[in-house]
């Protein structure tokens, strides 16, 4: 189902986020033009940051290699990392970002040694919060500005926290 971001994605990423511009611009900030004129560029720093240990990005895969989705971690450090993820339009309701984020999680926890997750969303979201409810984060009741918008904080913990994990 997920897939850890590779060169050969590049093309399928920038088609699913054309596709599903307008639809994520309704809930999160829109990633501005910019994004899609210098993709390439953005999407070798993108895998520049995954080969350093900082971030580790994935493509959720349809069953005919469509890339759905997108769930991935982001400033990585001292056993903890932030999720973030995004599910085109036509496979949204459908579970697939509550499946993926799920195994995401569990990879975190298998394969990049994190103990504990973070994330963030807008209170007029209730699907992306729902999604994190599903998958086990718990509101940390910090509110957050998210592009101007009201936002809750979520934390999962994966293992025992580390001193250093921030609730």
């Amino acid at each position: 189902m997920i897939e850890r971001l590779r060169p050969d994605h590049a093309a399928a990423v920038l088609a699913f986020e054309r596709e599903n511009r307008a639809y994520f611009a309704a809930s999160v900030p829109d990633r501005g033009e910019d994004y899609f004129t210098d993709f390439p560029q953005r999407h070798h720093a993108l895998l520049a940051e995954q080969a350093a240990g900082v971030c580790h990005f994935h493509v959720v895969l349809g069953d005919s290699g469509a890339v759905l989705g997108r769930v991935n971690l982001v400033d990585v450090a001292d056993g903890c990392a932030e999720l973030g993820f995004r599910i085109a339009e036509q496979a949204a309701g459908q579970g697939l970002a509550t499946a993926a984020v799920r195994q995401l999680c569990a990879m975190a926890a298998r394969d990049y040694g994190l103990v504990s997750l973070r994330a963030s969303a807008a209170v007029d979201n209730p699907g992306s919060r729902a999604v994190l409810g599903h998958a086990g984060f718990a509101p940390t009741g910090e509110d957050v500005l998210l592009a101007g918008r009201p936002g809750l904080r979520y934390l999962l913990r994966l293992a025992d926290p580390a001193p250093s994990c921030p609730d």
